[in-house]
């Protein structure tokens, strides 16, 4: 685990989810009582065979991650010779399109909270951010004050493998968040300051937890009828981005992606508007 973090650079939810992937494996070892670490390919494919049966693709996918990352540590230390991650194929889940809500169920999600209540506008703002930048949950209740550079437009985000990059924000959730840094944020604040942008009700960093709760009641009581997550914000971010015309490497750098093929993603939910644009401007159209 020191290696994933230090040499591999691995965020902190990816290495506590193969840390429970390791954990899994041993258990499972120990269940057939093998007391060493494999080193056999029969042996890894009866434990994933029976990882599959109540694994979804998507964790079966990092599972078998953590695996060859587990082996190829272990190579390098000289515990095994053979690695039999190397003769078993990764497997390619099909990816399903995300869940994106409609400019109309932005723009209700938005007028939700009530603003006049110091929650109610602590919700706004972090609405209002998440969708003007596309940033992930986990990089949001992370926020800390110093990385706010808000007379530019721009916030300082740190990622994944604490890799950092400028964000632009637009004028709404900068206003936004300016009236919550002003008038909610020193009301929730107790005797600590712990520095973070936004605060729970006691006065202490806001969880995952506490976003995905608050953000679904405000789905449920507005009556959309989608799963929606914290992540359907970036989702919806980068989706709307895409089919206004926006570059697809500017979105890759806003969002913070290494591989520009999650990104190209987006470009399957955007293929409606340029079915629009298309018949709105050719001759024949």
């Amino acid at each position: 685990m020191h290696y994933l973090e230090v040499e591999r650079g691995l965020a902190a939810n990816t290495r506590i989810s193969y840390g429970n992937d390791l954990h899994r494996y041993s258990s499972w070892l120990k269940q057939q009582q093998i007391d060493t670490v494999p080193e056999e390919r029969i042996v890894v494919v009866e434990f994933l065979t029976s990882e599959s049966e109540s694994l979804a693709a998507t964790s079966m996918a990092r599972e078998q991650s953590a695996l060859r990352k587990f082996y190829r540590f272990l190579g390098r230390q000289g515990v095994v010779s053979n690695d039999p991650m190397d003769l078993i194929d990764a497997p390619k889940p099909g990816r399903h399109l995300p869940t994106v809500l409609s400019m109309d169920e932005i723009d209700q999600l938005m007028a939700a909270p009530n603003v006049d209540k110091p929650l109610g506008l602590r919700d706004r703002a972090i609405f209002e951010i998440m969708y003007a930048t596309g940033m992930r949950v986990s990089e949001v209740i992370n926020l800390s004050l110093n990385q706010l550079h808000l007379d530019m437009n721009l916030i300082q985000v740190i990622g994944k493998g604490d890799k950092e990059r400028l964000v632009p924000v637009s004028g709404q959730a900068v206003s936004w968040l300016r009236r919550y840094l002003d008038d909610s944020r020193p009301r929730l604040l107790r005797r600590s300051d712990p520095r973070v942008v936004f605060l729970n009700f006691h006065g202490q960093q806001l969880t995952r937890q506490g976003i995905w709760k608050n953000l679904k009641s405000y789905i449920v009581d507005l009556g959309i009828d989608k799963d929606v997550t914290p992540h359907t914000l970036r989702h919806s971010f980068a989706t709307n981005l895409l089919a206004n015309g926006a570059d697809l490497r500017v979105v890759q750098e806003i969002l913070g992606h290494a591989d520009i093929s999650t990104t190209q993603l987006y470009t399957h939910l955007s293929n409606g508007r340029l079915a629009e644009v298309y018949h709105a401007t050719h001759p024949r159209g």
